[in-house]
């Protein structure tokens, strides 16, 4: 059952949609040196990604399972391949704002599906957990090349210029070859299928699964982690450009550290977490996470006025802050993996829809939040990130409840 097909078939699927999902940072910067948009006005990109990813899981979590998780990771793939051949020759912020309406919706379908498919194909905890890190891993490859490859298409010396756009051609054709790698990889569903249930009885059990108190404590450390991770990372390259003075592309450039430091902390996870308990891990991540924003953003200070042109001299603020991904890595993943593995797999449907909804949210909210901090902060937006203090504070106070929720509730422990 768990062939190497599916399997390597999950890691393309989720490889393809890292770069298109997270090209909202590149965006949120090349839109407003493109389309002469304010950081407040471009950190909208984010929701209209986000919005889509929670109003699609919504709707389709009470279904997907019974059209089938292969067959919706190939529509996703299929439209999100027609939209990239078409966005290059229709610039302008709604047309951006357009596409990752289509990515987001897209995206909904291929993690629902690709979190039930693990489950499927996993024999129990550990290995759920090791699995789990590992695709998110990949992911987090996918998301470091992103960043070399649209700042091959940035043109620093035209910051006006539309060129960016021409990288989503590519992307098409990727989505293409996944789809097609898809049609040959065998998958049986029949162990995720549930009895038959009205739309009305599922939408049900979705509410109930939603209002016990474990998974409401889950849903807030989803949505902080979330919050965090994508304030950081969508506002990454816009903090290298606008506040640490480098050239558009090398602040793109430079963003593939945050991307190459959280897969190396997944790719980590993925065997710590076999032998240490996911909740000592991730404490530990999340307070070494408060130290380094502590440590990176008086660096950042130390760097303003003074001109920079690549990897050689670029300040060391460039270099340090994005190691928060490090310590950010695990967290996401191995919650996720705590609460699938503890429900039955006819419902994983139901809660990884409740996992990407709120996700979503979290990552709508850190993005416009960020946005508005740039803008308020009179220093140009160098106090900005000390924002993430916060959230990483209410986290870790989210995590002692999810746990300890978790041991009190037999099936769940």
């Amino acid at each position: 059952m768990a062939s190497w097909k599916i399997r390597l078939s999950l890691f393309i699927n989720y490889y393809v949609f890292a770069i298109l999902l997270n090209s909202s940072g590149v965006a949120i910067l090349n839109v407003q040196n493109s389309f002469h948009v304010t950081a407040s006005q471009a950190s909208w990109i984010d929701p209209c990604k986000d919005l889509s990813i929670a109003i699609v899981s919504f709707l389709v979590a009470s279904w997907i399972a019974r059209f089938g998780y292969k067959r919706a990771m190939m529509a996703a793939l299929g439209v999100i391949a027609v939209v990239c051949f078409i966005i290059p020759n229709t610039p302008g912020f709604l047309a951006v704002k357009l596409l990752f309406v289509a990515v987001g919706a897209c995206f909904a379908l291929i993690k629902m599906s690709v979190y039930s498919i693990i489950g499927i194909i996993t024999k129990d905890a550990k290995e759920h957990i090791s699995l789990m890190n590992f695709i998110e891993s990949f992911f987090m490859i996918g998301n470091l090349t992103l960043y070399f490859y649209f700042a091959s298409f940035t043109d620093s010396a035209h910051p006006e210029s539309v060129s960016w756009l021409n990288a989503y051609y590519l992307l098409g054709g990727l989505s293409v070859l996944a789809l097609f790698l898809l049609m040959g990889a065998p998958l049986d569903e029949s162990a995720a299928k549930s009895e038959n249930k009205s739309i009305v009885e599922e939408f049900a059990d979705m509410g109930r699964l939603f209002v016990r108190p474990v998974v409401l404590a889950f849903i807030v450390s989803a949505f902080f982690y979330v919050l965090i991770e994508q304030s950081i990372q969508n506002f990454l390259p816009t903090f290298n450009n606008k506040v640490l003075l480098l050239p558009a592309a090398l602040s793109i450039q430079l963003g593939s550290i945050l991307a190459a430091s959280t897969a190396v902390g997944r790719f980590l996870a993925g065997v710590v977490l076999k032998k240490i308990h996911w909740f000592y891990v991730l404490m530990g991540c999340l307070v070494l996470a408060a130290l380094l924003v502590l440590v990176a953003m008086p660096l950042a200070k130390q760097a303003t006025g003074k001109t920079f042109t690549g990897w050689a001299d670029a300040p060391l603020a460039a270099f340090v802050f994005p190691l928060i991904g490090l310590f950010l890595a695990p967290i996401y993943p191995s919650i996720n993996s705590a609460i699938l593995s503890a429900v039955p797999k006819q419902q994983h449907g139901f809660m990884s829809g409740l996992i990407i909804i709120f996700s979503a949210i979290g990552g709508s909210t850190g993005s416009v939040l960020m946005g508005r901090m740039f803008e308020a902060d009179k220093t140009g937006g160098q106090n900005a990130f000390y924002f993430t203090l916060l959230p990483i504070g209410i986290l870790l106070v989210a995590l002692m409840v999810f746990r300890r929720l978790q041991s009190r509730t037999p099936e769940l422990s």
